[in-house]
């Protein structure tokens, strides 16, 4: 008897992600239709960027060739180094910078973006070297990267941001927008 509600207990508890973080959303990511990114933001205003269930990076099956943290000649996110209790060195990302772009076997090219302003603290070097994290877990070992929003700031980072009802409202739009003949 006791196995039985211990399983029953294990089955019904919140995920790590679900207790302690809060799922923002940002969809159609510079107008691109179903490129959706997910913020997860904890209640010490840290922030993991992963992809949105919905990014067509987790579609129909698709395999990753490769994910390049190299923005530009000149900036490459896997330089970034940060320090000290303030996180000093960290580079500071507007809510339009470029994170990555990922390639997929099919030759599709993706570019993944902050979604909001702060210092990156780290970006996920294990999804260079196991790729399929970000397919298998998308918001735990397969995040992109973590961003510090500035103290000043952490309130207002959500403004231009989606909650799940508003997110999933979009989704349920556009699979009937879809799902309808034209």
């Amino acid at each position: 008897m006791e196995s039985v509600e211990h399983e029953d207990t294990k089955a019904n508890a919140p995920s790590v992600i679900d207790r302690y973080y809060t799922r923002w959303y940002r969809a159609d990511m510079k107008g691109k239709p179903c490129e959706d990114h997910c913020i997860l933001q904890h209640s010490n205003r840290i922030c993991v960027i992963t992809l949105a269930e919905t990014h067509p990076i987790l579609q129909n099956g698709r395999t990753i060739k490769s994910i390049n943290y190299q923005i530009s000649n000149g900036c490459s996110r896997l330089k970034n180094k940060v320090s000290g209790k303030s996180k000093r060195g960290g580079q500071f990302l507007t809510d339009f910078a470029p994170l990555c772009r990922i390639t997929c076997t099919d030759e599709t090219e993706y570019t993944i973006y902050s979604c909001i302003r702060g210092r990156l603290l780290e970006v996920n070097e294990n999804i260079l070297e196991t790729p399929t994290l970000l397919l298998e877990k998308p918001s735990t070992e397969g995040y992109i990267a973590v961003i510090l929003p500035k103290f000043e700031e952490s309130k207002s980072i959500t403004e231009n941001l989606l909650n799940r009802d508003e997110f999933e409202n979009i989704v349920s739009k556009r699979s009937s927008a879809q799902s309808q003949p034209s």
